[in-house]
């Protein structure tokens, strides 16, 4: 198994090609679908529009959540292309990530100038181990 901060390297890896080949203002579409493509030839394990499940008061309800990518079963990875990362963003990523008990995501914001601004590493609990 990769190690967690071998894939997070990679995945930023990726997205910094992706960011230098498009640059800033397209849909967040075509940068998930990109993203993806590259992370694949990376040798990556990729997942795009991965449901996540809620469960509210012991059932699971179907209400149709989505993380954008999910990659070697390890991060998620939650893109946007807007003018600035707000903190409910960041809290949106929390939420899927404890959702999904998975314990690192990624939120880049593809849409300014240095992508170096639009990387958010989020971490849920201890990686240490993983």
């Amino acid at each position: 198994m990769k190690k967690i901060n071998d894939i997070s390297y990679a995945i930023i890896g990726c997205a910094y090609k992706v960011h230098r080949i498009l640059g800033p203002g397209l849909l967040e579409s075509a940068y998930q679908s990109c993203l993806e493509d590259e992370m694949i030839s990376k040798g990556l394990f990729v997942q795009h529009e991965v449901a996540v499940p809620l469960v509210y008061n012991g059932r699971k309800l179907e209400v149709g959540y989505r993380v954008d990518l999910v990659v070697e079963n390890s991060i998620i990875i939650e893109i946007k292309s807007i003018d600035a990362i707000a903190p409910i963003h960041k809290a949106q990523l929390l939420t899927y990530l404890r959702l999904t008990g998975i314990k690192l995501g990624l939120l880049i914001n593809f849409n300014v100038i240095n992508l170096k601004e639009g990387i958010h590493r989020l971490v849920l609990g201890d990686i240490t181990n993983l």
